[in-house]
Formats: C-alpha cells, structure tokens, sequence
C-alpha cells in the first residue's frame, strides 16, 4: 500500500515536468528552424509556381541558415499539394508555394479538402502575373474600346478562349465580358499554350492570358495586345496600359499571384520569422532577376497586406461566378 506521505513529494516533480513541457514549444519558437524545411510546389516542375517556389527556396536556406527543400505535389489543379500543407503539423517547416488557382479559385467552384481561410495562413505573396488582353494581329480593332465595341454589336459572335473551364484566367475573362456586357463564346483549352495558338491562328478572337504566357509572344508580333488585368501597368511590359484606364474599368484589377502559406496554428511568431525572411530574400538582386527573366513580376506583400488582398480576391471572383453561373461539370 502507498504512503500517503510519498503523495506531497510527487507534486513539485509534476509541477516541474509540466512546466518543462509548457516551456518546449516557446524554446521550439526561439531556435527556429533547427531543422531543414520544406516547401511544397502543388505543380509539376517548370510551372511558373514551381519557379517561384525554387527561387523562394533557395534564397531562404541561405537566410534561415536551413536548407529548404523543394517537394513537386502535382495533381488536381494544383489542390493535392495544397491539402498537403494544410494538413500538415503546424510548426513552420512545411511550406505551401501558394497560388491563385487552388487557393483562390477552385474551392470557389467545387469541393476542395481544405478549407483556404480556416486552414491555410498566408506568410507573403512574392510574385504575380497581370493577365494580358490579347488577339492575333490582324484582328480589326486597334484598341481596347474598338474592340469592346465590335463584340458587343455582335452577341455570340465572337469567342473567347481560357486554359480550361474554372481557371484564373477563365473567370478574368468572364469579369472582362461581365463589365462591358459581352456576350461571347467560351472555348476552353487543356492549358493556355493551346489556347494561345488557336488565338494566334485567328480560330479564336481573343484571350486574357498571364502575361508570363503572352509577352514573349506578344513581343515577337505574334499577338496584340490592347490592355493589362492590374490596376497599374506592369514594370515589365510598361508600355501596354491597363485595361481599368484605357476601357474605363475602374476597378478592374485581377492577376496570378504565387506566395507563401503556411498551416492553420502555425504560431504567429513563426509566422512572423518566415514574413521577414521571404522579405529579405526578395530584396536580392538575382531573385527578382529571376523571376523578372521568366516574365513575372516581382510583389511582395507582407501577410495582413496579403490576408486583406486574398479577401478581395475571393469577393471578386465569388461574384463573378454567380454572374457567369460558372460550373465545372
């Protein structure tokens, strides 16, 4: 039988142990990371989110002092690799290259296994893309209002084409139509290359593709280009203008955007570390070179200014939808 005397000994021996365990994660938080990272990509290899992912990843493990691997997680729109991340243990050393299609997009249009606000944290954005309204070059307008005017004298005449029903540029496509009361045809494409040669080849009249797809294109006079999706023109194509200017769109601001997300309890001072640390990284020269050669645009946003940003996204393109009544059979 136990002594009830050796029962009053125990409790500083539980007390002790209890605050070693409370005291674990705080001395977790301070020594962050003490281990390599991992950073997600929910694309194959040579996507521009995987671009971005490596750029990111290369340039925190020379901050952070920890190597931070790249994992390709491709499949389902990029939304596999995404529910990885927002199941994983939330302690800050697994990644999310985030972007628009699965984190904005698709659970906007079908059932996702996560849930964006309630399971994923936005740490930055890093990049974007404006969309790029264009046709092929001998398409009979010269500007942006000509050729709002001929599709809208014409409805169902003219087609539109996307890189598939549901995608980013799908829905800035139908927020481009919606605004200046178009009616025209989507054709939608397995990817935007195909639907860029078919735009090229005059089967469709036009498009609004990243510019990431269409500058080099665009460069080579290949295709015409009458506005960007983005408020502002963009640094790396300044002379084509916005779209929200020059067809008088107020508004009308919309881009591919690739950040970095962690799991929902991931602790804000983690949180905080990564913020800082994507900061810096993209304040090197040879990471915003990098992106900038692959045609996109360097746009770091600091968490809340990307939380706030990933709220306005999400307004938009739920009423875009209801509008269109845009379904992914």
């Amino acid at each position: 039988m136990t002594s009830p005397y050796v029962r009053p000994r125990l409790i500083p021996a539980l007390c002790a142990a209890v605050l070693f365990l409370t005291a674990l994660p705080a001395a977790a938080q301070q020594n962050f990371p003490n281990r390599p990272l991992r950073m997600v990509i929910p694309w194959p290899p040579g996507q521009a989110t995987d671009l971005v992912g490596r750029v990111v990843a290369v340039k925190l493990t020379e901050v952070l002092g920890q190597q931070v691997v790249a994992d390709n997680r491709p499949g389902a729109g990029g939304m596999i690799g995404t529910d990885v991340v927002a199941k994983a243990t939330p302690d800050g050393y697994t990644l999310l290259a985030a972007s628009s299609g699965p984190v904005t997009i698709n659970p906007l249009l079908q059932k996702a296994p996560y849930d964006p606000d309630r399971d994923l944290v936005p740490v930055a954005n890093v990049a974007r893309s404006p969309y790029v309204l264009v046709t092929n070059p001998a398409f009979p307008a010269k500007t942006a209002v000509e050729l709002i005017a001929l599709v809208k004298a014409a409805p169902g005449k003219y087609a539109f084409a996307s890189s598939g029903t549901g995608a980013t540029g799908h829905l800035v496509g139908e927020w481009f139509n919606t605004v200046n009361g178009l009616k025209a045809t989507h054709v939608p494409y397995k990817g935007s290359a195909p639907a860029l040669v078919d735009v090229i080849g005059g089967q469709v009249a036009y498009t609004l593709e990243t510019m990431a797809a269409t500058l080099p294109l665009i460069k080579s006079g290949r295709l015409k280009a009458f506005g960007v999706s983005t408020l502002s023109a963009s640094a790396l194509a300044p002379d084509i203008p916005p779209l929200a200017v020059v067809a008088n769109m107020p508004g009308f601001d919309a881009a591919a955007w690739i950040g970095v997300m962690v799991s929902a309890g991931t602790p804000k001072p983690l949180v905080e570390r990564l913020t800082k640390a994507v900061d810096e990284a993209m304040r090197t020269a040879d990471a915003r070179e990098r992106l900038i050669a692959s045609a996109l645009e360097p746009n770091y946003m600091p968490a809340g200014e990307f939380a706030q940003y990933l709220k306005l996204q999400k307004a938009r393109f739920s009423e875009v939808i209801k509008q269109g009544n845009i379904r992914i059979e």
